[in-house]
C-alpha cells in the first residue's frame, strides 16, 4: 500500500510523473511511453493543456466526429460530436438524413434565464427580514454595477432579485433568488461573482439595520435552469414515414408513440430512453466546449418537475399527422472558457458557423431528439442490438488485435451475418484455425 504523499501538487510534471510510476506501475517504461505518446508535438499546445487543469500528466482522447444533414430551421448543419460510444454518431447522421426530405428538424428558444442564490439562515422576525430587503434591494444592484458593467453594455445582466423564505423546509432557512441573463456567456463567473457581493453587501447592511443573527452560508449559481428552455420538434403525414425499414408506416407511428408513452410513465424506461437523448446531447456539448455535467444534472432534474421521472421527449398523432419533440433546459455558451481556448472547440464552433449560444441551444436540442428518435425507431422496428453491435464490431476485433485483413474478412463476414460478442470471438477462432 502505498504512503501519502505530501506536497504533489508542487512537484514538476515530470517529477509527478516520476512518482506515479514508482509508486504504482511494474512495468515503468510502457507506463511512461505511453503518457508520453499522448502528449501533443506542439510543446505550446501541449502547455495550453497542461494548464486546463491541475496535476496534468497527459491527455485522454475521446473521437470526435461529425452527424453532416441536419436540417434546423431550413439551414443545413453539419454537427460535432465527441464521445466514445459506438453507433451514436451514426444514429445521428441517419436520424438527420431521416428528416431531411421531410420538412427538417424545427426549433425556437423559449426562454434564457439562468439562476444564482445566496444562501442564508435568519433567526429573527421574518416580516423584519421582508423590510429590511425591500429597503436594500437597490444597493444589490449598485454594488454590484463593477461586475454587470460590461455584461449590461451586451443588452444582459441582473434580471431580478427575490427573497424567498425555505424555512418550512429547514429552520431558519432563506434565499435571494437571483436571475441572470448571459448572452452567449454560460456566465458561471459573472453569475458567482455577483452573488459573492450581493452576500457581502447583505451582510453588511444586516448588521446595521436588522435584529436577529444572520449568517451566510453559501453563494453559488444553479444548474437547474427551469427557464432556460429550448423546444426542438420534427412532424410529417404518416404516409411519409414509409421508407426502407418502415413498410407500414401508420402501425410504425402507433408503435413509435407507444414507446414515447411508456417512457412517460414507468421511470425504469425513462431513464434509460433519456440516457439515450443525452448521448446526443453530451456530444455536442463536450464538443463545443460546455459543462456536459450541468447540462446532465439540470435536464435530468426537468425530467423529474412534475414529482415523478419521466421522458424529455413526447410523441403525438393527430389529424394524420405525426409529431415528436422535446423540450429542455439547457445553459450554454459560446464564448469564455474553453471555447476561447481550447483549438478543436474552435473549430467546431467554426464549423457551425460561429452560432451565438441560442443557435446552440437549438443544435444541440436537435441532437438529443435525433439521438432519440433513431433508437426508438431502432426498438420499435430491427431492435436496437442489430445497429449498435454492427458498429461495435471494430472495437470488438481491436480488443482481440486482429490485423488489416482478419478485419476485412469478418467485415465482409457480418454483413450476412447477426453481430454478437461470442459470434465474433468464433469468427476470429474461426479464422485463426
Amino acid at each position: 500500500m502505498p504512503n501519502a504523499i505530501s506536497g504533489f501538487s508542487k512537484l514538476s510534471k515530470s517529477e509527478k510523473i516520476e512518482w506515479l510510476l514508482e509508486t504504482y506501475f511494474s512495468d515503468k517504461e510502457n507506463a511512461r511511453t505511453l503518457i508520453h505518446q499522448y502528449w501533443n508535438t506542439d510543446e505550446k499546445l501541449q502547455k495550453l493543456h497542461d494548464e486546463f487543469i491541475e496535476n496534468t500528466i497527459t491527455n485522454y482522447y475521446l473521437p470526435l466526429g461529425v452527424a453532416p444533414n441536419f436540417s434546423i430551421n431550413n439551414k443545413l448543419y453539419t454537427i460535432p460530436m465527441a464521445i466514445e460510444e459506438s453507433s451514436v454518431v451514426a444514429a445521428a447522421s441517419k436520424s438527420a438524413k431521416f428528416w431531411l426530405d421531410r420538412g427538417g428538424f424545427k426549433t425556437e428558444v423559449i426562454s434564457t434565464e439562468k439562476i444564482g442564490q445566496v444562501h442564508f439562515t435568519f433567526d429573527g422576525d421574518f416580516e423584519a427580514l421582508q423590510a429590511f430587503f425591500k429597503n436594500i434591494k437597490p444597493k444589490l444592484f449598485e454594488d454590484t454595477k463593477a461586475i454587470t458593467k460590461n455584461m449590461e453594455r451586451r443588452g444582459g445582466g441582473i434580471l431580478d432579485i427575490e427573497l424567498r423564505n425555505k424555512s418550512e423546509g429547514l429552520e431558519h432557512y432563506y434565499q435571494l433568488h437571483t436571475t441572470f441573463e448571459t448572452l452567449d456567456a454560460m456566465g458561471a463567473n459573472f453569475i458567482n461573482s455577483c452573488l459573492e457581493q450581493f452576500a457581502k453587501t447583505f451582510i453588511q447592511e444586516a448588521e446595521k439595520q436588522l435584529d436577529g443573527e444572520l449568517e451566510i452560508v453559501m453563494s453559488i449559481l444553479s444548474n437547474y435552469v427551469p427557464n432556460c428552455l429550448v423546444k426542438a420538434e420534427v412532424s410529417c403525414p404518416i404516409e411519409d414515414l414509409k421508407s426502407k425499414d418502415i413498410s407500414n408506416p401508420s402501425l410504425f407511428a402507433q408503435k413509435f408513440k407507444q414507446a414515447v408513452n411508456i417512457a412517460e410513465v414507468e421511470p425504469y424506461r425513462a431513464v434509460t430512453h433519456n440516457k439515450g437523448i443525452m448521448n446526443g446531447i453530451d456530444a455536442v456539448v463536450l464538443a463545443t466546449g460546455n459543462d456536459f455535467r450541468a447540462v446532465e444534472a439540470g435536464v435530468h432534474a426537468y425530467a423529474s418537475k412534475g414529482g415523478r421521472y419521466t421522458s424529455l421527449t413526447h410523441c403525438s398523432i393527430e389529424d394524420n399527422i405525426f409529431k415528436f419533440w422535446i423540450e429542455i433546459p439547457l445553459a450554454l455558451g459560446t464564448v469564455g472558457g474553453l471555447t476561447s481556448l481550447h483549438p478543436l472547440v474552435k473549430f467546431a464552433l467554426e464549423m457551425l458557423e460561429n452560432p451565438s449560444a441560442k443557435d446552440l441551444m437549438q443544435i444541440v436540442a436537435v441532437a438529443g431528439l435525433a439521438q432519440n428518435f433513431a433508437a426508438v425507431k431502432s426498438l420499435t422496428t430491427t431492435g436496437i442490438q442489430e445497429g449498435h453491435m454492427k458498429m461495435h464490431l471494430l472495437n470488438i476485433l481491436n480488443q482481440f488485435e486482429a490485423t488489416a485483413e482478419e478485419k476485412e474478412k469478418i467485415v465482409e463476414h457480418f454483413k450476412t451475418n447477426v453481430v454478437t460478442h461470442s459470434a465474433v470471438v468464433e469468427a476470429i477462432e474461426n479464422l485463426r484455425g
